[in-house]
């Protein structure tokens, strides 16, 4: 199924691939939030953009997420505040409080009709053995000075046992949001490019640069890698610091009337509620379901817990669109927003935005323009990619040090444990044929699909998911579907697919 927001926009534009070379002051590498976002400043302060984006406008993660706009990122500041000090934790909170103000603006500004509304955004628990950890945050928000409040009863159709509360927090449609970025980006003279892959970025003469597509080059003074998960993998060396997350949403037709406000818990499993308009009437979006990206999982424990937990206070509910997304994560839980590498001048990244990357885009888009217009951002420290902290989260850094250990060479040489005939039609599995790996799919319809199962980002072993009917790489989280095609970065290029007469 589609996405609510992708199947929901009504495009007013399109564009074309890039088929010649051009110049530009900016080129931006991804048309999601926030490469369109840059874009929309960069264009209003006169600079020559050009945005390159290897899909559609927004069709990966924007188009995927539950689109809220708040400073509340779950129950985070009290770990601000214990890892990195009040300062830091205050400043953090009043970047995001910013962009919420920016995002308001800028549709004021464009008259962008994109269903924003202001909510309540709520962390809960239904769980005493959980209130202390609520009470904490809220003793930490207020000791920041922010005007926070802890509840007992909130709009959900069930009792908590509390919550802390954050006013004046925002929802959106996201995908009508960009379509009007898009429009004052054109309106501006920037250049707009759509099913254009970026294969290579390569410094030229005098702090130039030169990006390569498949069929033409941008030539440009500045390169935004807005991504989603940055490709250059030397320097920056970005795929030692961040791995991706996959969750889950359905949107639900209840058959009744819903709550207002914005929600979400703090332990497993986590559900994050919201609501959205559809065809004239409110209907339900629930998050939850998350995994690491790459391994393995089951519709029950995705889409179907979510679907249960619907079921449960809306009986006659009805399922009208399920989709998932992947959110990159740095080990420190801090974005990086800034210079790429200090080997790279004049190119800058924007990454790492956990499941909050509505507001943070809109605060990496403002360092990054800030940046370029050299120009000092009262935030650019606490995002710096080059920051040299120490690894506050030491657990996911010893897993994902040793995932991508297995994947890249232990794997490799373990043999497979199902046979051909073992795998069942709708399914995929790793099997060998003469003494080399296979993934293999087999379609409802009896169809074999065959690929290469190693990723081709840095070479990891491919795990099949059989909720999505795709292979998804455990190291970084680069995702294809059964015949090979990429669909997620940080790989750009399609796996290698076998003819099985040939092996």
């Amino acid at each position: 199924m589609n996405s609510l927001w992708l199947d929901s926009d009504k495009k007013t534009n399109t564009f074309p691939a890039l088929s010649h070379d051009i110049e530009a002051d900016v080129c931006i590498i991804g048309a999601g939030i926030f490469g369109l976002t840059c874009a929309y400043y960069l264009s209003n302060l006169g600079f020559k953009v050009a945005v390159l984006e290897k899909d559609d406008i927004g069709e990966k993660t924007t188009g995927h997420t539950t689109a809220k706009i708040t400073s509340q990122h779950s129950l985070f500041y009290d770990y601000l505040i214990n890892s990195y000090g009040k300062k830091f934790a205050s400043h953090y909170l009043e970047a995001n409080e910013k962009a919420i103000e920016n995002i308001k603006q800028i549709i004021d500004q464009e008259k962008i009709k994109c269903d924003f509304t202001y909510q309540n955004s709520y962390v809960y628990t239904t769980k005493k053995s959980e209130l202390g950890r609520i009470k904490k945050e809220v003793s930490a928000v207020e000791s920041l000075g922010f005007p926070c409040e802890f509840v007992t009863k909130v709009g959900l159709p069930f009792a908590i046992e509390g919550a802390i509360c954050f006013k004046n927090q925002a929802q959106f449609h996201p995908l009508k949001y960009l379509d009007g970025l898009c429009k004052s980006i054109t309106s501006h003279d920037g250049k707009i490019f759509t099913g254009t892959t970026v294969t290579n970025v390569e410094e030229s003469m005098n702090y130039t640069y030169l990006i390569s597509t498949n069929d033409a080059s941008v030539k440009s003074k500045f390169v935004i890698v807005a991504t989603h998960y940055p490709f250059i993998n030397f320097p920056g060396m970005y795929f030692l610091k961040m791995y991706q997350s996959t969750s889950y949403i359905i949107a639900v037709d209840p058959k009744k009337t819903l709550f207002n406000g914005m929600y979400i818990n703090d332990t497993n499993p986590i559900f994050s509620f919201r609501t959205a308009k559809y065809k004239g009437k409110e209907l339900l979006l629930i998050g939850g379901g998350d995994h690491k990206t790459g391994q393995p999982s089951c519709y029950q424990d995705t889409y179907g817990i979510l679907q249960q937990e619907a079921k449960k206070f809306y009986p006659d509910c009805e399922v009208l669109y399920r989709w998932n997304t992947r959110d990159c994560i740095s080990l420190d839980k801090i974005p990086y927003i800034g210079s790429y590498s200090s080997t790279m001048p004049n190119v800058f990244v924007g990454t790492g935005f956990k499941k909050w990357g509505m507001t943070l885009s809109n605060v990496a888009a403002n360092i990054v323009v800030d940046d370029i217009c050299e120009k000092e951002n009262k935030y650019a420290d606490l995002f710096r990619p080059s920051r040299l902290k120490p690894i506050k989260n030491r657990d996911e850094m010893k897993n994902m040090l040793v995932q991508s250990t297995n994947s890249l060479v232990l794997d490799k040489f373990k043999s497979a444990n199902i046979s051909f005939d073992e795998i069942q039609t709708d399914s995929g599995s790793i099997i060998e044929i003469n003494h080399e790996k296979v993934g293999i799919y087999k379609s409802p319809e009896g169809k074999i699909f065959a690929v290469k199962p190693m990723c081709t980002h840095l070479g990891c072993l491919l795990s099949w998911n059989d909720v999505d009917k795709t292979w998804d790489c455990p190291c970084h989280g680069s995702r294809f579907d059964y015949q090979g095609k990429n669909l997620y970065d940080p790989a750009f290029k399609d796996l290698e697919v076998y003819d099985l007469d040939d092996k």
